[in-house]
């Protein structure tokens, strides 16, 4: 057995704070199977659909312990002296699930609990240890003489969106004979065959468990020969062993009732640490694989099981057109999916692991580490999706059963800041969706994208800030990547869509860089009058349009843009800054014949276009500088007058904070309870609350909050950003919420991506593709920090002195022309204007200036 690697840590979660833990194992665009937080295997999401509490009947691992050479032990696991074998008595022999305690709190109904297995022996402790996508489960047991840590991810490798996007948890059971005689230890692994079912809809019909193996892999192969092969929840599972040679397999078990099925199962385990074979009529029949072997005293050995699975039909937004998987263009079945993964799993874990090291020893606070790397789970949850054809897809997040909110919709997908800087591909992936499939001749993007591409039009309205935040996020992504092809197929629908917001009853209509239109936006309402959400986004599109434009050679559109903005941003300082933040000045449209077609969502905004309802007015928003904020992750500087917006953002911090929530009240969802503490939506600090405020104004949101944050950030206000920061972990503290789950409008749900804003932010990072310069703020004394930009990653030393840096620069992934490194403050030192590919380091030193 090769060394069992040491996992970096973040986070360590006792069993109290570990009971909401649910780490989603799985790739980008493949689904997931969770592992909770005691060990457990819990929402098996992996058939196209959300499926949270579904965990098929009977899949659990457990272990069986007893001295070397000894015999049979009693069915419930004691050891029974009385019980022999071959006239030998069996003693210190124990079976356990290879489980920390459920929680009581967590137990009950009239029929026992939704937990399943609960009727297991488990370990007496656990303990949780995370740092995303690595989960550790820490057993122990006075009564197990051996002690077990379970080592559980997927590969998750920036920039590599294959070596990210494959189907299978890795569970990794390290057990280490810490007793002074030899011990024979056995592992079993059991899942249930439930292909054609997916949680909520479909069952299986005469599915079939196989015996397979290839090379070092020994297991089961899960399908079935009666569900149909065009059903989405057709497919296939495998669950296997790697690298061990006593290995026992089970594809059925007995047919009995009242339990009879599992007790024979674990008599037959406990017994000897193998499992015999059992036929099985069951249409889901249950599949086990037992791996065992004798450690000496001391000895550690780490049984390493893989879980996979291959559903290739997954169904449009609509359910109406099978879009199909990427991940099931790549491989045959779930047993290809493990058999390639048991030779490459070495290489894949010690690149997630450079990237993990890299990231969790970066001199960067451990709140803002943690938050980014945990919403990183977001992207291998089934809120996103990739279709056959590779194309990348979100909803904005996920329902119990279902996804919440479809069509990669551009409002909410504004915010995050995983995919530009991780996955530069997906990123300009959807930009290709949003200006190629999604905007019309005239400009007019829809907000909601549907599938198939041909009807990707077919919602047909089009949202202000998502329209505008596409503009900006096509040049980050452009300069992130220095993509020109990218850039110039896309520009004319990008022109256009700028150019829309100046259409008759369009948003600005005359032309005056300030939006005074129908303005559908992320709130689910349409603002009616210049307001700063939507007019920062509108602002820093226009700067966007204006460095695209002069990139390309239209200078003519360029000056416009740069005319509008100026004139724009002048106009929200004078007009709109109220000395403490930006108001909303509503402007009535009167009547629908005012508004141009295809800007207003049918049955949710005002009701009323001579005094609208559902308005900000004179509050306070907490998301009021997001335009702003990404307009600087973008390197598009300021948008509006600096002074204001620290101010502003003090203000935010002062008017929308609350220390608990036990007062608050809201009528609408919470997210935050009690004697917590959050950033409100919205707030209303010099009255004039309108009375129907805008649906979410009480609301607290991860994502604005992280927002925030970010914008604080950016303007060297570290302690107030942190402080937010910390509010939203610590309410996602494993207890009262899942650390790798912050919902919204739905579990898993995209806003809350904006977190990993806070590592560019913080370091200062920058990137322009287009001449290779790459910049970051000046340490003030010796730190390591990541760095990313969605095409490569690696890590930056700076160890400054009275005369300038000493610099160590690292490529560990990807490839990047590098041509200039600039440390804002200090000066700049050329690199020769090269493309650094994986494993170049160098030693430069960077004189100050």
């Amino acid at each position: 057995m090769r060394d069992v690697p040491e996992w970096p840590v973040l986070r360590r979660y006792d069993a109290a704070h570990s009971r909401r833990i649910a780490l989603p194992l799985g790739g980008i665009g493949t689904g997931t199977v969770s592992l909770g937080g005691r060990g457990d295997l819990r929402d098996w999401e992996v058939v196209n659909r959300p499926a949270k509490g579904f965990t098929p009947a009977s899949s659990f691992f457990a272990i069986r312990v007893a001295d070397a050479g000894h015999g049979a032990a009693a069915p419930d696991g004691e050891s029974d002296p009385g019980r022999t074998d071959a006239g030998e008595a069996a003693t210190n022999v124990v079976a356990k699930a290879l489980e920390g305690p459920i929680d009581p709190a967590d137990y009950g109904g009239a029929h026992g609990s939704a937990i399943a297995n609960h009727g297991l022996p488990r370990f007496a402790g656990s303990e949780f240890l995370a740092a995303y996508p690595c989960g550790q489960v820490v057993l122990d047991d006075p009564l197990v003489p051996v002690d077990v840590c379970l080592q559980a991810f997927n590969p998750l490798v920036p920039v590599d969106t294959d070596a990210s996007g494959i189907p299978v948890a890795v569970l990794r059971y390290v057990v280490t004979n810490d007793s002074d005689r030899p011990r024979e230890v056995s592992v079993a692994g059991s899942v249930q065959n439930f292909v054609g079912a997916d949680g909520s809809e479909g069952a299986p019909k005469g599915n079939r468990n196989t015996v397979r193996r290839d090379g070092d892999t020994h297991g089961v192969f899960l399908d079935s020969a009666g569900v149909d092969p065009a059903a989405e929840q057709w497919g296939s599972l495998a669950l296997a062993v790697v690298s061990e040679t006593d290995v026992s397999t089970r594809t059925g078990w007995a047919d009995h009732s009242w339990g009879g099925a599992l007790l024979d199962f674990w008599d037959d385990f406990v017994a000897d640490g193998h499992v015999e074979e059992r036929t099985s009529q069951a249409e889901g029949p249950m599949a086990s694989v037992v791996a065992k072997r004798v450690l000496a005293p001391g000895e550690r050995h780490a049984f390493t099981f893989l879980l996979g699975w291959h559903f290739p039909n997954r169904l449009s937004w609509r359910r109406d057109v099978t879009v199909g998987n990427y991940y099931a263009t790549r491989y045959a079945d779930a047993w290809q999916v493990l058999t390639e993964v048991a030779g490459a799993l070495p290489d894949l874990e010690s690149r997630t692991l450079a990237f993990l090291d890299a990231f969790v020893d970066a001199d960067l606070p451990e709140v803002v580490k943690e938050a980014a790397l945990s919403n990183v789970s977001t992207l291998r949850s089934q809120t996103c999706f990739r279709t056959r054809d590779g194309g990348f897809w979100g909803w904005e997040g996920c329902n119990d059963r279902s996804g919440s909110c479809h069509g990669s919709c551009t409002h909410v997908w504004n915010y995050e800041l995983v995919t530009p800087f991780l996955f530069g591909s997906l990123a300009r992936s959807l930009r290709d969706t949003e200006f190629r499939h999604a905007t019309g001749d005239d400009g007019h993007m829809s907000f909601r994208v549907q599938q198939p591409v041909d009807q990707a039009r077919d919602d047909g309205v089009a949202a202000a800030d998502g329209q505008m935040g596409c503009l900006v996020k096509l040049y980050r992504d452009w300069r992130l990547s220095g993509d020109e092809e990218m850039l110039r197929e896309l520009w004319p629908k990008a022109r256009k869509a700028l150019e829309f917001a100046w259409s008759p009853g369009g948003w600005d209509a005359d032309q005056d860089g300030v939006m005074e239109g129908s303005q559908h936006n992320t709130m689910d309402v349409e603002y009616f009058g210049p307001n700063p959400e939507i007019g920062a986004w509108y602002l820093a599109a226009l700067r966007a349009g204006e460095e695209l434009a002069r990139h390309l050679g239209e200078d003519d559109f360029a000056a416009r843009c740069a005319d509008l903005f100026t004139r724009g941003s002048a106009w929200f300082d004078v007009h709109l800054f109220n000395g403490d933040y930006y108001r909303h000045e509503i402007r009535p449209p009167g009547s629908e014949d005012a508004i141009a077609p295809g800007l207003r969502l049918p049955g949710i905004g005002a009701r009323d276009l001579v005094n609208p309802e559902l308005q900000i007015g004179d509050g306070c928003l907490a998301d009021q500088l997001v335009g702003q904020v990404l307009a600087h992750v973008s390197g598009l500087g300021h948008v509006l007058d600096p002074g204001n917006v620290r101010t502003t953002l003090r203000s935010i911090l002062a008017f929308n904070w609350r220390e608990t929530m036990a007062d608050h009240f809201n009528p609408m969802r919470s997210y935050a309870l009690g004697e917590e503490s959050g950033l409100l939506v919205a707030s209303y600090p010099h009255g004039n609350r309108p009375d129907r405020p805008f649906p979410y104004y009480a609301e607290v949101w991860t994502g604005l909050e992280y927002t925030a944050a970010v914008g604080m950030f950016c303007e060297g206000m570290d302690d107030e950003g942190l402080r937010l920061y910390e509010a939203v972990r610590d309410r996602h503290d494993g207890w009262r919420r899942n650390p790798f789950n912050e919902a919204e409008c739905g579990h898993h749900y995209v806003r809350a991506m904006a977190s990993w804003g806070g590592v560019p932010a913080l370091t200062g990072f920058s990137y322009d593709g287009t001449t290779g310069a790459l910049g970051f703020a000046s340490a003030r004394e010796t730190a390591s920090w990541f760095w990313s930009n969605g095409q490569a990653w690696g890590t930056i030393e700076q160890r400054p002195d009275d005369q300038g840096a000493a610099v160590h620069l690292s490529v560990l992934g990807g490839e990047v022309r590098l041509r200039q490194l600039t440390l804002a403050g200090t000066g700049s030192v050329d690199l020769g204007d090269e493309v650094w590919k994986e494993g170049r380091h160098q030693e430069v030193r960077v004189p100050a200036s």
